[in-house]
């Protein structure tokens, strides 16, 4: 389980295949407190650790491939900058909200506005998850907790203060780019009860 609170931006130093699997080797300050099958969330992408070099300051996680096709990992290459954030502690105060790590769907960043202090990123999908979003609900974005602005069928925005920008990889996201998405985890368990 994670927050949405991200940690820091991460570095992906080499991306490698194995068969249908991708294999991303990754660098942060963290890396000497890792330990192999600990959970790292990866722009809100839940990985094992699989090894950890801390004398060269990196770590090793893959992705199968059900995870490339429901994420935007398929689409990092080496030098690409990520959000990580480590799993929460249960003695800690939950300051984002409650995030799996367990991405629903990929979004486009369709438009960004400046609004004089903060920015409002317009973001699109299929449509097929439109009654999981509730204006001023939660939404993870990229690992990131975020509060919905506004939603319709198609689309929904959030807003981003300069600290997120700053500290996430927001300040690097341009129109086109894929996010990945994860609903609030109440919202899917009440529209599966409604069914």
């Amino acid at each position: 389980m994670f927050t949405g609170i991200i940690e820091e931006k991460a570095k992906v130093l080499s991306v490698s295949e194995e068969g249908t699997n991708k294999h991303y080797t990754i660098a942060c300050s963290f890396v000497s407190e890792l330990k192999a099958d600990q959970s790292v969330a990866h722009n809100g992408v839940c990985l094992t650790v699989t090894s950890v070099n801390a004398a060269d300051g990196c770590y090793t996680v893959t992705a199968i491939d059900e995870t490339l096709k429901r994420t935007n990992l398929k689409s990092w290459k080496a030098g690409d900058e990520i959000n990580v954030e480590r799993g929460m502690l249960m003695n800690s105060r939950l300051d984002g909200h409650i995030v799996q790590g367990h991405v629903d769907v990929i979004a486009v960043c369709t438009r960004i506005e400046n609004h004089n202090g903060s920015h409002l990123f317009v973001f699109e999908n299929d449509g097929s998850y439109k009654n999981l979003m509730v204006e001023k609900g939660s939404v993870t974005v990229n690992g990131v907790s975020l509060t919905v602005v506004d939603v319709s069928d198609f689309m929904f925005s959030v807003a981003v203060i300069p600290y997120t920008m700053q500290h996430t990889t927001f300040s690097n996201l341009k129109q086109g780019d894929t996010v990945n998405i994860e609903f609030d985890i109440i919202g899917k368990y009440v529209a599966r009860l409604m069914q």
